[in-house]
């Protein structure tokens, strides 16, 4: 029995690395449990195993009487007087006892008690390897799927990476080796609950820290960070040396950089812009590779909005597909961002298509119509108001009654034109 308890001490001591002394704790423990249940012992019992033999003993307290004792829970005065000569009646000393009947039930319960301390000891050990690793970034294989949650075997810990932390374009397989973002670690009673994440900001930026040494050595600061797991991610850095380039330290050497953690994040667009403390700047450089023509603040400084004016080929760059680049520009900033089409730049066709469409919205006036008026030079309500009706029958070589009423329903669109 010695040698084997001290191979299994030995084992889970070099294997799992589970202390000895907590290891033989549990076995004392488990030993004690089993001994009472079998020999219906009192609580008095303890079980002691020497940590250098593994030799393993069980005392129990008996109160000294004089005479002949009456139960196991007595000892008589003579025999006491052998474990300490100055014992008295109605003290309580601790003697040797040898439990008998420890068959297979007590073997039983003992194994079990064991086995319990000893998953309890590797939970102990597992929660304090990781706590206070919140943020830190883990590696792993996936080891299973639970409701569309992964399980993520981290070789001594298991973490859980729930489908609500997960990047919606990525696809995993049992065995896929991945990196994640510790939200949280708790300890709760089945064991450490460690939760990870590939969808949360700080992930990119805790890849950024790891990536580049300026951002490890504080010379280079990330200011904000806005993103849609996936698809884009919008990063401002500044820098704290004005002889460092925050956003070509981030880049690095032909882009290798922000290429590793483009890969990482399974090829996500990131755009990489300068922080600046003027707001117009900062917008200006969120929403780029857009060119701006007009940044102004509008409202009060509580609203935090902001007006963008964009030449027309620019205006489908600035607000990005279904609108990704301008949202994720308001959320790096803070600001609200409203992006208009500057007017000036409109083209000749533009023109023409908007009056067709502007001629088309007022009732009873048909597309057809609509195209006659803006081929005959109107392009605007005005300029059909200008002529007279009978001007306008020529023009559009018409009936003049048709030119008539045409006439009358523009001016019918026109609230602040009905009662004249």
């Amino acid at each position: 029995m010695n040698n084997e308890l001290i191979a299994i001490l030995n084992y889970m001591e070099k294997e799992r690395g589970i202390d000895r002394e907590v290891l033989i704790e549990a076995v004392e423990f488990a030993l004690q449990t089993a001994a009472r249940k079998a020999d219906n012992i009192d609580s008095t019992l303890r079980i002691a195993i020497d940590r250098k033999t593994c030799d393993i003993k069980a005392f129990a307290l008996a109160t000294v009487v004089e005479g002949k004792p009456e139960n196991e829970q007595q000892i008589s005065l003579v025999d006491a007087k052998r474990f300490n000569p100055a014992v008295q009646p109605g003290d309580e000393i601790e003697r040797e006892v040898r439990p008998a009947n420890l068959g297979r039930i007590a073997a039983q319960t003992a194994k079990q008690a064991i086995a319990q301390k000893i998953r309890q000891a590797e939970r102990e050990i597992v929660f304090d390897e990781y706590r206070g690793r919140d943020g830190d970034i883990v590696s792993g294989a996936v080891r299973q799927f639970s409701r569309g949650d992964i399980i993520v075997d981290l070789g001594r810990a298991e973490a859980i990476l729930p489908a609500r932390e997960r990047v919606p374009t990525e696809e995993y397989q049992v065995g896929d080796r991945i990196r994640a973002f510790v939200v949280s670690v708790l300890n709760n009673p089945n064991g450490p609950a460690i939760m990870l994440s590939r969808s949360h900001p700080d992930f990119v930026r805790r890849l950024f820290e790891l990536e580049v040494s300026e951002i490890g050595d504080g010379i280079v600061e990330i200011k904000g960070i806005a993103r849609e797991p996936g698809y884009r991610t919008k990063i401002a850095v500044a820098s704290k040396d004005e002889k460092v380039d925050p956003v070509g330290a981030c880049v690095g050497m032909r882009g290798m950089r922000v290429k590793n953690i483009v890969r990482e994040l399974s090829g996500e667009k990131i755009d990489i812009v300068r922080w600046s403390p003027d707001v117009k700047t900062f917008v200006i450089n969120a929403l780029s590779p857009a060119k701006l023509s007009k940044v102004e603040i509008t409202g009060s400084p509580d609203d935090r909005c902001i007006s963008v004016v964009a030449d027309p080929e620019q205006l489908s760059l600035a607000i990005g597909k279904r609108g990704q680049n301008v949202r994720l520009s308001a959320k790096l900033t803070g600001w609200k961002i409203d992006i208009q089409k500057d007017d000036v730049a409109i083209s000749f066709e533009e023109k023409v298509e908007q009056a067709v469409k502007d001629f088309a919205s007022i009732d009873t006036v048909s597309p057809e119509a609509a195209k006659a008026l803006v081929n005959a030079g109107f392009l605007s309500v005005e300029g059909v108001l200008a002529a007279e009706p009978g001007e306008l029958a020529e023009m559009l070589d018409m009936p003049a009654s048709e030119a008539r009423a045409l006439y009358q329903a523009i001016i019918n669109a026109q609230p602040d034109l009905q009662d004249d």
